[in-house]
C-alpha cells in the first residue's frame, strides 16, 4: 500500500511504500530536473560490530561493514560499476558509523541502472581470491586514512568521549583487523543487516513509483531475517580522556573540541534533536557567531573552523574545530561561551537570526537530489521524513537550546582532540 504525503509549505511532495518484506520506499518527485538519483542505504555501518543474530553472539573485526561495501560490487557475472559504464551512469557507495549506502544518478535508463543497483546489492558474491585482493586495496585507503590529518583529529576526538563504543574505532578499521576478515562473515553480515526490513530505497528526479516499488519486490529477496540484537558497550556520563594527542606532519595545530551530549531518548525526535544539536553548536560558535567573530579578530581560528553535531547510537556529541595557533586558548573561550550561554540563556535576536540561517540551509538540501535522498533515507530509519524539519523548527526554543547548552556545559564532558606537528 503506497501513500502520499505533501508539504505544502516547502513545495514538496513525497510516495512511499512498504513491501512485504519490509523495504521501505520513497519517491521524491523533482519535476523538470535532468538528473535521477537513487540510494539504497542499509541502517549498518561502522559501529555495528558487535551484534547477536539467529541467537549467535558475533564479535567482528573492525571495519568489516566498510570491507562489505568494497565487496558488493562483485558480481558472479561482473563487476557492477562495468554494467553501470555502460549505461552512462554515475555510481558510488559508503560506509559512515551508522549506515552503508548505495547509489547512482543517471539522465536516461533510470529502470536499467535500478535494476542493475537492485541486483548486486542484494545478491552477494565473495570469494577466497577476491576477498584477498580487496584486503590491498583496502589497507592502501587504511593508509591514506592514516596519513589525514582532519580524520585522524576526528577518530582521536571520539576516543576523547567515549571509552568503550565502537564509534572510537576508524570506519575502515586497521591493516591487522581486516587481515581476519573471512567471505563466510561477510556472508553472515550480508545476511544479518541486508535484510529488507533493515534497508530503504531512495529516489529523487523523475522516474516512476509504481515501476520503482514493481522492481524493488521483483529483486529484493523475499526472505528478511530479524534484524539481530547490537551491542555498543556500556556507557557512562563523563568522557574518557580530556586531551588526545597526535603527531602528524602538519604546518600548525590541527584540533576538535567536543562536547558530549545525552543519546536521543525512546521517543524522542531523531531529527528533532539533530536540528536542535546543529543550531546550538552555531549560536556557540558558528562563522556569524560573536565568539567566532572574536576568536578570529585574535587570530585564534581560521575560515577553516567549523562545528558540526553528530548522533550515534547511544551518543551523541556537538564538535568544533580547525586550525590554530593555540588550540587550548580555543578550548578555553569556547567551553566558557558555553557555561555563560547554560546560565544566561541566548539573546532573542542571535536566536532569531541562527535559527532562521539553519533553516535556509535546510531548504537548500531539498535542491540537491543527492544531499536529500540521503537525509531522507537517515530519517527513515529513524521513522520520520526529512521534510518533517520545517513543522520541527518551529517547537525549539531558546530554553530548549539553553537546556542542551546546560548538558554541555557540565564537569567532564568535554574533551580536545590535537593534531601537532611533529
Amino acid at each position: 500500500m503506497s501513500t502520499t504525503k505533501t508539504y505544502s509549505a516547502l513545495g514538496e511532495r513525497m510516495q512511499t511504500c512498504t513491501l512485504e518484506n519490509g523495504l521501505r520506499i520513497c519517491y521524491l518527485p523533482k519535476e523538470g530536473f535532468s538528473k535521477t538519483f537513487a540510494i539504497l542505504a542499509t541502517n549498518f555501518g561502522s559501529v555495528d560490530a558487535s551484534f547477536t543474530f539467529e541467537g549467535q553472539r558475533y564479535d567482528t573485526p573492525a571495519g568489516v561493514a566498510h570491507f562489505l561495501e568494497h565487496k558488493m560490487f562483485e558480481d558472479k557475472d561482473g563487476n557492477a560499476l562495468q554494467k553501470f559504464a555502460r549505461t552512462g551512469a554515475s555510481p558510488n557507495a559508503f560506509t559512515s558509523h551508522t549506515m552503508t549506502a548505495y547509489h547512482f544518478s543517471c539522465t536516461d535508463r533510470f529502470a536499467e541502472n535500478l535494476e542493475i543497483l537492485l541486483k548486486f546489492v542484494f545478491t552477494p558474491y565473495f570469494t577466497e581470491e577476491n576477498v584477498a585482493k580487496e584486503r590491498g586495496i583496502i589497507g592502501q585507503e587504511i593508509g591514506m586514512m592514516d596519513d589525514t590529518p582532519g580524520w585522524q583529529a576526528m577518530v582521536g576526538l571520539y576516543e576523547g568521549l567515549y571509552r568503550e563504543h565502537p564509534v572510537r574505532v576508524s570506519i575502515a578499521g586497521s591493516v591487522e583487523s581486516i587481515a581476519r576478515i573471512t567471505p563466510d562473515l561477510l556472508y553472515t553480515c550480508h545476511r544479518a543487516f541486508y535484510s529488507p526490513k533493515n534497508m530503504a530505497l531512495v529516489v529523487c528526479g523523475t522516474a516512476d513509483f509504481d515501476e520503482i516499488c514493481r522492481m524493488a519486490a521483483a529483486f529484493s529477496p523475499q526472505d528478511a531475517p530479524e534484524i539481530g540484537e547490537r551491542h555498543y558497550g556500556a556507557r557512562r556520563e563523563a568522557v574518557n580522556e580530556l586531551l588526545v594527542e597526535r603527531h602528524m606532519q602538519v604546518s600548525q595545530p590541527q584540533f576538535l573540541i567536543g562536547f558530549k551530549d545525552e543519546p536521543v531518548q525512546p521517543g524522542e525526535s531523531r531529527l528533532r534533536r539533530s536540528l536542535l544539536g546543529q543550531l546550538a553548536a552555531r549560536i556557540l560558535c558558528g562563522d556569524t557567531a560573536p565568539l567566532y567573530a572574536a576568536l578570529y579578530e585574535k587570530r585564534l581560528i581560521g575560515r577553516d573552523f567549523d562545528v558540526d553535531y553528530a548522533l550515534i547510537p547511544q551518543g551523541a556529541c556537538a564538535m568544533l574545530g580547525g586550525e590554530s595557533r593555540d588550540p587550548a586558548a580555543v578550548r578555553e573561550a569556547v567551553e566558557r561561551e558555553a557555561a555563560r550561554l547554560a546560565r544566561e540563556g541566548v539573546e532573542p535576536q542571535l536566536f532569531g537570526r541562527m535559527k532562521k540561517a539553519l533553516y535556509g540551509l535546510h531548504l537548500r538540501v531539498l535542491d540537491v537530489p543527492e544531499a536529500y535522498a540521503r537525509q531522507e533515507a537517515t530519517a527513515l530509519f529513524a521513522g520520520e521524513h526529512y521534510p518533517d524539519f520545517a513543522a520541527l523548527f518551529d517547537t525549539i526554543g531558546p530554553a530548549d537550546v539553553q537546556a542542551m547548552f546546560a548538558r554541555w556545559a557540565r564537569r567532564d564532558r568535554s574533551a580536545m582532540s590535537v593534531i601537532l606537528p611533529k
